[in-house]
């Protein structure tokens, strides 16, 4: 499991931009992604009560793909495919933060992998985006490298689980 990103100062950040967060006035650093997407920056005081979900890389770079995702043909209308990435990219960073905060190996595991599921789900929606010609040469490259790396992510978190959950306790 990484570390989260941490920053002394957000005012350092280049490219960074204040969001307000829903629960305070005070506006929270971001850095921009290379698709332009923002991603939250945590500074060293963050770290102690950061969500065990949010700790996890797969996590973060689902939410990064699901930002991607919302953004794709968003301003034609592309009905039931389109609607179906969008509720399978959602269902990978839920599924990823429930499992994590499941207390079992095997709980955790069992989420993990429906999170797997819908990733694979939305590698086989953007595909056929990609076939019909809706979906621009490099958001199809970033989103089907950014599914690629969350696959194989909660592929070794799921295995992981599921090795812990076989093995005998003391």
């Amino acid at each position: 499991m990484a570390q989260p990103l941490v920053v002394p100062d957000p005012a350092s950040v280049p490219g960074s931009a204040p969001v307000r967060s829903e629960s305070s006035h005070v506006p929270l650093p971001v850095r921009r992604a290379p698709a332009g997407v923002p991603v939250p920056v945590r500074r060293a005081s963050d770290v102690a009560s950061i969500p065990d979900c949010e700790r996890l890389d797969a996590y973060r770079v689902a939410v990064e793909f699901q930002l991607l995702a919302a953004s794709i043909g968003s301003g034609r209308r592309l009905g039931a495919l389109r609607d179906q990435l969008d509720r399978a990219s959602v269902s990978i960073v839920l599924n990823i933060a429930e499992g994590s905060g499941r207390f079992t190996p095997a709980e955790k595991a069992h989420f993990y992998l429906i999170a797997r599921g819908s990733a694979m789900e939305c590698l086989a929606a953007l595909s056929l985006l990609q076939a019909r010609s809706l979906v621009a040469p490099d958001g199809y490259r970033r989103s089907r490298s950014l599914l690629k790396r969350i696959i194989a992510m909660l592929t070794r978190l799921a295995t992981a689980m599921q090795a812990r959950a076989a093995s005998p306790r003391p």
